[in-house]
C-alpha cells in the first residue's frame, strides 16, 4: 500500500537528540530551542516562538488579541477545526465567510460584509500552501482596525509577493505536525510581526511567569504576572526540527518536483473536463505542500478514492465544513450562504506526496488514476 504520507528524517535528527540528551536539558527552551528561534530571526526577519502545536500557537494568539465573550473572528469555514477552537476557547465567535474557487482560500471580497461592531480579527488560512490575497486583507484590517492573525499552518517556505507566508500579519502561525513539508511529530511556532506583541508573548508561553526575562538577567527572580500556560515543546522536538530547517531547501525542491509531476500528468485530463487541478497566483509562490484534484460530484471523488484504495494507493479528503459541523452550529455564526466551501469539500480528493515517494511508486499511483479517468 502506497500510503498517502510518510513522515521522514533529513539527516541529522538522531544525532541532534543525542546531543540535546547529553547537554543535560530536554525541558523547554533548551540549546535547539534557542537555535530554532535564532533561524527563524535570519531566515524569516521576525520573532519566533516554537510551540508544542500549531494549535497551542493559535490559543496563545488568541490570548495575545485580549479577545472577550462575544467578540468576533472572520474565517474560512474551510479549515482544520483548530483555527476556530483556539479562538473560541477565549469565548470568541468564529464568523464563517465562503472561500475563492480558484485558490480555496478565504474570498478577500467578502470579509467586509462580514464585519461588525463585534470583529476583532481577520484568520485568512493559506490553504495547501497558496497565499491569500493579503493585501487586501491587511487593507481591510486598516480600515476597520482588525487584527490579522495568518493561520500557515500549511505555509512553511511559501510566498506572498515574496514575503514568507506568517510573516504579514500582526501574528502568524506555522505547523511542523507530521504530515506538513518540515516536521518534528508535533509542533509549532507563533510568528510575532508586531513588536507590541512580543514580551507578553513569551510570558503567556511560560505559563503567565516572567521567566524568560529572568535567565536573560533582566529580573533578579520571576513570578506570576498574567494568564498562560505550558505552550513549550521539548527541546528534543526542537533538535529534530532544526535538523529539518538545515535541510529545508532540499526537502522543498523534492516535494515541489513531485508536485509538478503530479500537475504535468493531470494536464490532458484538465483539459478534457474530466478533473480541475490546484491553481497558485502569479504573486505567489506555494511549497507543494499538497496536491490535490478536484470532481464534478462527491459520487465520483468517491468512486475515485475507492479504487485507489483496492489499487493499493491511499488518498484523502478534507475537510467537514465547519460551518456544518456540530461545534461549528453551536459556537460559530455564518451569516451567508456557502456555496462554494460546500462543494470543494465534497469534490476535493488529496494524493499521496511525502519525500520518501519514489519513482515506481510514483508511476503506479500515475498507471492506476489514468485507468480510472479513462474508464
Amino acid at each position: 500500500m502506497i500510503p498517502f504520507n510518510k513522515p521522514f528524517i533529513s539527516s541529522n535528527e538522531i544525532n541532534n537528540i543525542i546531543d540535546t540528551i547529553e547537554k543535560g536539558k530536554i525541558s523547554g527552551d533548551g540549546y535547539y530551542t534557542k537555535l530554532c528561534h535564532e533561524w527563524f530571526a535570519k531566515a524569516y526577519d521576525t520573532t519566533a516562538l516554537l510551540t508544542h502545536s500549531c494549535t497551542a500557537a493559535l490559543e496563545m494568539a488568541a490570548i495575545l488579541l485580549d479577545l472577550k465573550q462575544g467578540d468576533e473572528v472572520i474565517m474560512p469555514s474551510y479549515t482544520f477545526v483548530s483555527t476556530a477552537n483556539a479562538f473560541v476557547l477565549r469565548g470568541a465567535v468564529p464568523v464563517f465567510v465562503d472561500i475563492r474557487p480558484d485558490t480555496l482560500n478565504i474570498d478577500e471580497t467578502k470579509i467586509e460584509a462580514a464585519i461588525t461592531e463585534k470583529t476583532k480579527a481577520i484568520v485568512p488560512v493559506h490553504y495547501a500552501g497558496v497565499a491569500c490575497e493579503m493585501d487586501a486583507i491587511m487593507a481591510i484590517a486598516k480600515k476597520h482596525n482588525l487584527y490579522v492573525v495568518e493561520d500557515a499552518a500549511q505555509g512553511f517556505d511559501a510566498t506572498y509577493k515574496g514575503k514568507l507566508l506568517g510573516t504579514i500579519g500582526h501574528l502568524g502561525t506555522l505547523s511542523f505536525h507530521e504530515t506538513k513539508n518540515i516536521i518534528s511529530g508535533e509542533g509549532g511556532a507563533l510568528l510575532i510581526n508586531d513588536p507590541r506583541f512580543v514580551e507578553r508573548a513569551e510570558i503567556i508561553r511560560e505559563k503567565g511567569t516572567n521567566r524568560s526575562r529572568f535567565f536573560r538577567g533582566q529580573v533578579d527572580k520571576y513570578t506570576w504576572v498574567d494568564i498562560g500556560s505550558s505552550f513549550l515543546p521539548s527541546d528534543i522536538i526542537a533538535a529534530f526540527l532544526y535538523a529539518q530547517f538545515e535541510n529545508h531547501q532540499e526537502i522543498t525542491q523534492k516535494r515541489l518536483d513531485l508536485w509538478q509531476r503530479y500537475h504535468d500528468f493531470f494536464a490532458d485530463f484538465e483539459a478534457k473536463g474530466r478533473i480541475r487541478r490546484p491553481f497558485c497566483p502569479e504573486e505567489a509562490t506555494h511549497n507543494a505542500h499538497m496536491y490535490y484534484v478536484l470532481f464534478d460530484s462527491l459520487e465520483e471523488r468517491t468512486a475515485f478514492i475507492t479504487y485507489l484504495k483496492a489499487h493499493d494507493v491511499m488518498s484523502v479528503f478534507h475537510y467537514i465544513p465547519l460551518h456544518s459541523s456540530p461545534a461549528g452550529l453551536g459556537y460559530c455564526k455564518t451569516p451567508f450562504e456557502m456555496p462554494v466551501t460546500d462543494d470543494i469539500s465534497e469534490t476535493l480528493v488529496r494524493l499521496p506526496l511525502f519525500y520518501g515517494l519514489n519513482d515506481a511508486q510514483v508511476s503506479h499511483i500515475f498507471d492506476t488514476i489514468r485507468v480510472f479517468l479513462t474508464l
